[in-house]
C-alpha cells in the first residue's frame, strides 16, 4: 500500500512487535511499497532489522458471508504452509515469516489489523509492475515452483474458487442509472463500466462455468504460491527468493503458471517436462479470468462508494482501466 493508515499509530505496531516477537524497535519507518498490506521497516538498538507486513483484515473479506476472523484463519494456514515448505521440505528459497514467541506465524494485535514479521532481505525485485526483467528469471522461478508443487503438507487449505468482490461488482452493475459522486473517480468508473457492462457480465458467467470444471478435479491440486509475479521474487546473492506467501493454497498447478505463461508460453512445456503433469487450458484461463474479475470488483467497490484522492486510489483507477477491457482481453468469450 502507498498510503499509511490513519487509524494505526507506529507505537501500536511497535508494541505488537515487542509483545509477540520480543523485538524492541528503536525506529519504525513506513514503506510505501507493494500491494495489499501495509509495510514498515523496524530497526533495533543493535542495527538488526525486521520487515513488517500489516494486513487490514476487513478490507480483504471476500463477500458479506466472509468475516475478518475467517480471513485471519486463511492467512494463518497459508503462512503455516510457507513455514512447512521452509522448515520441513527445506526449500530455502521460501521466505517464511518469523514465528512469534508462541510459535504462531502472525499476530492479530487489533480487531482490524494483523502483523506478520520477516527478516529483512537484502536484494532487488526481479522486475517492475509484476513483469520480469529477463527470461532467465522467469525460468528460474518456474523451476522453484516445480519444487513447491512436489511438496505434500497438511497445513494448506484447498482453493474454494470463490471470486472475491463479486457482490461489489454486481452492486455496481445494478447502480449504473445514477451518478456516482462519492469521490474523484466515481463518475469516471461508472462511465467506464457503462461501456463494458455487457462484456463484464459474460466474463462472470464464464468464471462460474470454469470454476465448476476445476472443482470437479481435486486430485490435480498441489501446494501453490498464488502470485509468483516479479514483485514477489527477490534476487539475492543466493539466488531468487519467493516472498509473500499469505495466499498459498492447495490448487491446480495452473494457479502458479498462468502469469509466467502469459509472458513466455514455452515455460508450460518446461513445466510438463519437469513434472510429467498434463496441463489444463481451462485452468489457465480460469486463473487469468479470476484475477481480472477480482481486480475489477475490488476497484468498482472502492469507486462506487466514498473515497478520497490518494496514491492508492490513483493506482486503483489505473488498475481498473487496465483490467476492465473485456472485449480486448477476452475476445474469445465475447
Amino acid at each position: 500500500m502507498l498510503t499509511k493508515p490513519t487509524d494505526l499509530a507506529d507505537a501500536e505496531v511497535s508494541a505488537a512487535l515487542r509483545t509477540g516477537w520480543g523485538f524492541r524497535a528503536n525506529s519504525l519507518e513506513y514503506l510505501a511499497v507493494g500491494g495489499g498490506n501495509h509495510h514498515w521497516l523496524a530497526t533495533d538498538g543493535c542495527g538488526q532489522q525486521r520487515f513488517l507486513a500489516v494486513t487490514d483484515l476487513p478490507a480483504f473479506v471476500r463477500n458479506r458471508a466472509d468475516t475478518a476472523d475467517a480471513l485471519f484463519g486463511r492467512i494463518r494456514a497459508a503462512l503455516l504452509t510457507a513455514l512447512a515448505l521452509r522448515e520441513q521440505a527445506r526449500l530455502e528459497f521460501v521466505v517464511a515469516p518469523i514465528r512469534r514467541d508462541d510459535d504462531e506465524p502472525l499476530s492479530r494485535f487489533t480487531r482490524r489489523y494483523a502483523l506478520i514479521v520477516y527478516r529483512y532481505l537484502d536484494g532487488t525485485h526481479a522486475g517492475e509492475d509484476g513483469e520480469y526483467r529477463s527470461a532467465r528469471h522467469r525460468r528460474a522461478v518456474l523451476d522453484l515452483l516445480v519444487q513447491v508443487h512436489r511438496v505434500k503438507t497438511d497445513t494448506a487449505r484447498a482453493d474454494d474458487f470463490v471470486l472475491p468482490h463479486l457482490e461489489s461488482l454486481q452492486l455496481a452493475l445494478d447502480d449504473l442509472g445514477r451518478t456516482w459522486d462519492g469521490g474523484p473517480y466515481g463518475e469516471r468508473a461508472r462511465q467506464l463500466l457503462l461501456t463494458h457492462a455487457a462484456g463484464l457480465e459474460k466474463l462472470t458467467a464464464a468464471h462460474d462455468v470454469l470454476a465448476g470444471r476445476l472443482s470437479a478435479r481435486p486430485e490435480r491440486m498441489v501446494v501453490t504460491h498464488g502470485e509468483p509475479h516479479a514483485g514477489n521474487v527477490m534476487i539475492t546473492r543466493g539466488g531468487p527468493m519467493l516472498i509473500d506467501w499469505d495466499t498459498a493454497l492447495l490448487a491446480p498447478p495452473e494457479r502458479d503458471l498462468w502469469t509466467l505463461a502469459d509472458a513466455d508460453a514455452s515455460l508450460l512445456d518446461r513445466y510438463v517436462a519437469a513434472t510429467g503433469v498434463e496441463l489444463d487450458l481451462d485452468a489457465l484461463s480460469f486463473y487469468r479470468l479470476w484475477f481480472d474479475l477480482a481486480e475489477v470488483g475490488q476497484y468498482l467497490g472502492l469507486f462506487h462508494g466514498q473515497h478520497d484522492e490518494t496514491d492508492d486510489s490513483a493506482e486503483g483507477w489505473t488498475n481498473l482501466h487496465n483490467h476492465l477491457r473485456p472485449a480486448e482481453r477476452w475476445p474469445e468469450l465475447m
